[in-house]
């Protein structure tokens, strides 16, 4: 069974983009999935399972971001992850 990559964009609006407290809640939530999981931004590509490589893809506020699964939950990752994003990581709700 050929598995398919799911990409999808999305727009980091947190104050301090892809650091400390939202790396962790975005690394935390990719390592859920069974599926390969990236971050590609600035035309490098990053593991998502990994906190070293999210915060040192220097990920800041505005930046375009898309991410990246491929495996037998790659769909369910990419709408988890992006809507984990795109809720701002919760920052909105405190």
């Amino acid at each position: 069974m050929i598995r398919d990559v799911v990409e999808q964009e999305v727009v980091v609006h947190a104050k301090t983009g892809l650091h400390a407290r939202p790396a962790s809640q975005f690394v935390q939530k990719a390592a859920r999935f069974l599926s390969n999981v990236y971050i590609e931004y600035d035309g490098r590509k990053v593991n998502a399972k990994s906190i070293m490589g999210v915060l040192g893809a220097g990920i800041s506020q505005g930046a375009k971001i898309t991410i990246i699964a491929d495996g037998l939950d790659a769909e369910e990752a990419v709408k988890t992850l992006t809507d984990l994003v795109e809720s701002n990581f919760g920052e909105d709700e405190e």
